[in-house]
């Protein structure tokens, strides 16, 4: 089934547009007792399957192991599962301790995306000033659990329609690893405006890399693209300066897993050298983001924890397809930074910031009127 995932104007006098994709990536089916699905990402492209997630170990292992993935739907994820692990408390008392239990255990998933802990942080703040009324607690938990999912559905929407404005006609687009629907509630961050730019009727073009070690851009942004009818190219990653030498992409649009708030950006393995390349080539580098992801706790970007994966990951592709001698040592950071003096824009929903990175962002998250657009 077609499931609409955006429609209203995109700019101002415009007519009415949708974007339509024929998948989900997560819901919560019903009320506090329901079931909470998400879309298998590990089986895509190969097979589309939903799959229940009904405890708290197998949500924090479905973030783990990449079966849910992107920072935006990690906020929503970890907010589901902080719910599921609220309702095996007995009492209100039953129900603050599975938080806290249930909010250790999710924490320890994935360390970089920003959003992840603060979904968690939402709910666990939602209970406060319920005292004694565990069907109440519950009732608002989920509740706030859905305003998240809600929220970042429109927060899509916005950056689509702030990013729409950045994008060159004929679009030509370059993008890494996947910050599209399969990453969000909604239609993406970095693809969101691509998937605008389509409906509106704009000749749009865009190359995937494929982001080793998982293949994120392969398996996941090639597909999705796809199953939009956008014209996508899929290329090695080590073939991205070769395609931007030769004036094959006018644009690099990525998402973002965390962002400092001098604008450093920590995204997936790869996006640093895809950056320099683009300032190499003088191809403007942006990046798209909900307000979620950014971290006011930290000032740069060096402060950012880079999540470390297992080594199988780069030795062996597909789970079964060994590529490198037994034994060899492998390193395999799942992040890099992207320093805040290589990005040409970073798109929110509030709006457009641009260097100096420390006055634009403290404006759009202070929600000020006059942040640059």
């Amino acid at each position: 089934m077609t499931l609409v995932r955006f429609a209203a104007k995109l700019l101002p006098g415009d007519a009415m547009a949708t974007v339509s994709l024929p998948f989900r990536t997560l819901a919560w089916e019903g009320g506090i007792d329901g079931r909470f699905l998400i879309l298998d990402q590990r089986r895509l492209p190969r097979e589309q399957k939903e799959i229940e997630l009904a405890t708290v170990a197998a949500v924090r292992d479905a973030i783990k192991s990449l079966a849910v993935r992107g920072a935006p739907a990690l906020g929503a994820a970890a907010a589901y599962g902080l719910v599921i692990a609220a309702r095996a408390g007995a009492d209100a008392a039953g129900v603050r301790q599975c938080l806290r239990e249930g909010r250790a255990c999710l924490a320890s998933s994935r360390p970089t995306a920003h959003n992840l802990f603060w979904g968690l942080d939402r709910v666990a703040r939602a209970g406060d000033g319920v005292e004694q009324d565990r069907a109440r607690l519950l009732a608002r938990l989920l509740a706030e659990a859905r305003a998240i999912e809600r929220e970042d559905a429109a927060a899509c929407e916005a950056i689509g329609r702030h990013g729409l404005t950045l994008l060159p006609d004929p679009v030509r687009a370059m993008t890494q690893c996947n910050a599209g629907a399969l990453a969000t509630c909604g239609i993406g961050s970095a693809l969101a405006p691509l998937y605008m730019a389509h409906a509106a009727g704009r000749d749009v073009a865009v190359i995937a890399r494929e982001t080793r070690p998982l293949l994120q851009g392969a398996r996941l942004t090639a597909w999705e693209l796809a199953q939009a009818g956008i014209d996508v190219t899929l290329i090695a990653d080590a073939a991205a300066a070769h395609c931007l030498a030769r004036g094959k992409a006018n644009c690099i649009i990525v998402g973002a897993d965390r962002i400092a708030r001098n604008g450093d950006t920590a995204n997936k393995i790869g996006t640093y050298e895809l950056a320099l390349a683009a300032a190499r080539h003088r191809v403007p580098f942006f990046v798209a983001a909900p307000l979620s992801t950014f971290d006011p706790a930290l000032r740069a970007g060096d402060a950012i924890v880079i999540e470390e994966r297992p080594g199988e990951e780069i030795s062996v592709i597909g789970g079964s397809l060994r590529v490198a001698p037994e034994g060899v040592c492998c390193a395999n950071p799942a992040f890099d930074v992207t320093p805040a003096e290589l990005i040409t824009a970073i798109v929110t929903e509030e709006g457009v910031a641009r260097p100096p990175y420390e006055r634009s962002i403290d404006a759009l998250l202070a929600g000020a009127a006059g942040a640059p657009a």
